[in-house]
């Protein structure tokens, strides 16, 4: 990263040890480069040159009060100090409303301090900040209110709450009123296998095995699909959407496809589904076979994710397959007549700059997707990109901000718009992902699973079922066995397990 600053700091210090405090205070500090110090100070005068120390002083009366003060010393002035403070209104979560005031004020302290701003997402550092909007929607704020209310009490740039205010306006449709969501539920299946593991990736998915061990695998997989279709029945749930993802789905030989799309098809699709996607993922992966197979079964989406239309870092990140293989497959598939074709892009990927992602974006702008997401690189740990990250010439910040404004500039000229967002830890440049998609043509499953205001059932190795609460839209979680051997073994205290919870929950 590349930090310009006044003021050199190394380390800081806290003289807290309340841990809500310290936590927010170390998850701003990450953003600045700077870790806590190892060892505590017993006084201001022995604070370490190049080094800060943070006090908060909380004053709890009719409002919570934080003042952040932060000593900084430097080699000409000796130890200085200066502070923030920011108040709000009490509430029924305290120790948020205290964790919000003290990241907002080591923020803004600390971009006056260095004269650097790491993020324009100010103190949002969770997966999705547009749920954020809809609680302050749900509380009767308009668009400008809620705008306003993301820069004062998040520290967000305009253009970033504009950007996701504009996306839950746009969402709210399709998010049923919570009787009606009460009993509507989304369901996942995960197919963990892929024909090569890409780069940058870090899901839980493995080579496509041989024959015997996919079959092994789908026969567990039958298992908990025909347990999902007894649950659904027993507890009179109505299914919106199916998303058939994974790894690489269309990774399975045509008769291992055609069978797993089959269960999915018998057990879980009727005609009150509205959205049937698979993610085809890879060139490499289908064939004239499979794609016949979901026009059959009644697929409505499929998500072709090339990732990249350049050559040389389509080798680069483990792809077997080309630009054209690409193409073709996309005009097969609209072809076939299945109504919506979704397309993935990654803006920041190793060796790439800002002509090649528009040339990128000119090869798909021709296509016409009917949706794009486009993603800023992560890289995430258990990745080979991060295992060998010195091997790789990434892009800095500031050309990778332009490559997704280049990219994002295409989706507007393709006429489409933004529908949902989300943000993932280590993306280059502390940015987010978009969806964006043709008016009327939104992936209402990437709605529900992004916004959490419907209930998600995951069948599959590393599946999450999500429990919605539609009184208070609060979550509780169950999570599949990663590993693929863990998974099988242990699917029937995994069923029953989740049985119960789902049942309480609904009954």
């Amino acid at each position: 990263m590349n930090v310009r600053i006044n003021v050199q700091i190394k380390r800081f210090y806290l003289s807290e040890e309340d841990k809500i405090i310290n936590n927010s205070v170390n998850k701003i500090m990450e953003l600045f480069n700077i870790k806590p110090a190892e060892k505590s100070i017993d006084s201001v005068q022995n604070l370490p040159e190049d080094s800060v120390l943070v006090e908060n002083i909380i004053k709890i009366t009719t409002e919570v009060k934080v003042v952040t003060t932060l000593f900084f010393k430097n080699v000409e002035n000796g130890v200085s100090s200066f502070s923030r403070e920011n108040s709000a209104k009490l509430s029924s979560d305290n120790s948020a409303v205290i964790s919000r005031l003290v990241k907002l004020n080591i923020l803004n302290a600390m971009k006056s301090l260095t004269n650097y701003n790491p993020s324009s997402w100010g103190i949002l550092r969770g997966i999705r900040p547009t749920k954020v909007v809809h609680r302050m929607m749900d509380a009767g704020l308009d668009c400008e209110e809620t705008v306003n209310s993301l820069k004062t009490d998040y520290g967000i740039e305009r253009s970033k709450a504009e950007l996701i205010t504009d996306i839950a306006l746009r969402q709210r449709p399709f998010l049923l009123p919570s009787d009606q969501a009460k009993n509507t539920v989304s369901v996942y299946v995960g197919i963990p296998f892929c024909p090569t593991k890409c780069l940058y990736c870090s899901f839980p998915s493995y080579i496509l095995p041989g024959p015997e061990k996919a079959t092994w695998f789908l026969g567990a997989l039958a298992k908990e699909i025909k347990a999902i279709q007894y649950i659904i029945k027993k507890l009179n749930l109505k299914v919106q959407t199916v998303y058939v993802g994974g790894g690489t789905p269309t990774s399975l030989n045509s008769s291992q496809f055609e069978e797993m799309l089959t269960y999915v098809k018998n057990a879980l699709i009727s005609s009150e589904v509205c959205e049937f996607t698979v993610e085809a993922g890879r060139p490499d992966s289908l064939d004239d076979d499979k794609i016949a197979v979901m026009r059959r079964l009644g697929v409505t989406r499929v998500s072709v994710n090339p990732q990249t239309m350049q050559e040389k870092t389509l080798k680069l990140i483990g792809r077997m397959h080309t630009a054209r293989d690409i193409i073709n497959l996309f005009e097969k598939i609209r072809q076939a007549g299945i109504p919506i074709i979704n397309m993935d892009v990654i803006v920041g990927l190793p060796g790439e700059n800002q002509s090649m992602i528009a040339d990128t974006m000119r090869k798909i702008s021709e296509l016409q997707p009917d949706n794009l997401t486009i993603h800023t690189l992560a890289i995430k740990r258990g990745s080979l990109l991060k295992t060998n990250i010195m091997e790789h010439e990434l892009p800095n910040e500031e050309v990778t901000q332009e490559m997704l404004s280049i990219a994002t500039d295409f989706a507007f000229k393709m006429k489409m718009v933004p529908y949902y967002l989300y943000r993932q830890k280590y993306m280059s440049g502390n940015l987010e992902n978009v969806g964006y998609s043709r008016p009327g043509a939104e992936c209402l499953y990437n709605i529900q699973i992004m916004e959490e205001r419907q209930t998600i059932l995951g069948i599959g190795p590393a599946a999450t079922t999500k429990i919605v609460n539609t009184n208070d839209w609060s979550l509780e979680s169950f999570f599949n066995a990663k590993d693929l051997t863990t998974y099988v073994s242990k699917l029937d205290d995994c069923i029953n397990t989740r049985f119960k919870l789902l049942e309480r929950a609904f009954v």
